[in-house]
């Protein structure tokens, strides 16, 4: 069993900063992919940035390249996301994932897609004022 639980919202000017933390637990033999998603008032979760932790993979959706980092701490099992020029519109819930996905789904899904993942944590609140 899988379980994730993440840290570090807030709320903060746009321009501003924020460090998102998920601890993930039981993942080893149950998941291969870890993401961040975010879901604003009104409007889907949509995918932000996923992670293939055994490949150290990377893969960000469009609005978000450039000023977020996805990475994974091994040691500390954590995943890791750093959010640097935050706009307005990047208020939301955030949530942390994680997915076994299978070997075709490595090869050929897009890994920000919400319904690979099966796992997924509460979720910290991100807001940013203009």
């Amino acid at each position: 069993q899988v379980q994730l639980v993440e840290s570090g919202g807030g709320s903060v000017q746009a321009g501003g900063s924020l460090r998102l933390a998920c601890v993930v637990s039981g993942y080893s033999n149950n998941a291969n992919s870890l993401g961040w998603f975010r879901q604003a008032p009104g409007k889907e979760r949509e995918g932000v940035a996923a992670i293939y932790p055994g490949s150290r993979s990377t893969f960000y959706k469009e609005p978000v390249k450039g000023r977020f980092t996805i990475s994974h701490d091994a040691a500390n099992d954590t995943v890791l996301l750093q959010m640097n020029n935050l706009k307005p519109e990047d208020t939301g819930m955030y949530y942390c994932a994680a997915a076994k996905l299978s070997r075709d789904q490595l090869l050929f899904s897009v890994p920000t897609s919400p319904e690979l993942y099966t796992y997924w944590g509460q979720g910290t609140q991100v807001t940013v004022s203009s």
